[in-house]
């Protein structure tokens, strides 16, 4: 087995008598895409939650590089190199896409708060930007106030973003949730290519998407790991098939999660 970036042991979250995540344990293997999916409830987001400590386990334990991070805080958890993005897009809409990225490249440097700098002195980061940008396909609108942007490459930017904190692990909830097919291509695409020197674990219920470029699949059913393996391998399980019985679509043609 190739080395493991992340891992849960056990992890678990009650909610009042609820268990919305049960005893998962996970391995994300480093340079991997790891899908998480799942049926509607079956506790995805709730375990990203987890691993970002926006949630605190009720039980279990988290590894990041073979070291106990269950205990560590949101911020220190991104000082680490997990970066997260979300379902609904998080960028500053009335920035242009330069500055956007510009902010998160900021970070690193200990003066993401220093607003107060002289416009020439983070000039410098400029370079960088236009770097992240041509990788998401967005150099071309540098300039472009965000607002204006379409849908999906807001999205693009979200993730241009996201490498700018140079995240050894990149966590992606719904990367393509609410994307035509175009945007999803793209996007789809965009990961793949982002994907090269990194580990990517993401949320996904667009299954084209998942059979794509996803090295190794979990599947959690009622926030327990019901399956784990390849696309071939879990598409082909007859529990996960049944677990999907109740989405419109089964597995197999991209049902939802």
């Amino acid at each position: 087995m190739a080395d493991v970036v992340l891992e849960t042991k056990a992890l678990t979250k009650e909610f009042k008598g609820f268990t919305a995540v049960n005893s998962v344990s996970l391995k994300v293997q480093k340079g991997h895409i790891h899908a998480l999916i799942g049926p509607n409830g079956a506790g995805k987001t709730t375990c990203f939650n987890l691993l970002t400590k926006f949630l605190v386990p009720t039980s279990g334990s988290i590894l990041f590089n073979g070291k106990d991070i269950t205990a560590v805080k949101p911020a220190q958890i991104a000082r680490k190199g997990i970066i997260r993005s979300f379902q609904i897009s998080a960028v500053f809409p009335h920035l242009t896409v330069m500055e956007n990225v510009r902010i998160g490249l900021q970070r690193p440097l200990g003066n993401s708060f220093s607003f107060w700098q002289s416009e020439s002195s983070l000039n410098r980061l400029n370079d960088r930007a236009m770097e992240l940008l041509a990788e998401v396909d967005l150099e071309t609108f540098a300039d472009t106030i965000t607002v204006d942007l379409p849908y999906g490459r807001k999205r693009a930017l979200e993730i241009a973003t996201t490498l700018a904190m140079n995240p050894e692990l990149m966590l992606l909830d719904e990367p393509t949730q609410g994307m035509g097919h175009e945007d999803v291509d793209r996007v789809t695409q965009l990961i793949k290519k982002v994907s090269a020197g990194r580990t990517i674990l993401m949320v996904e219920h667009n299954m084209n998407v998942v059979s794509g470029i996803s090295d190794r699949i979990s599947v959690l059913q009622r926030g327990a790991l019901l399956a784990e393996g390849t696309y071939a391998e879990v598409s082909s399980n007859p529990e996960v098939m049944e677990a999907y019985m109740g989405s419109n679509t089964g597995v197999l043609e991209g049902a939802h999660a």
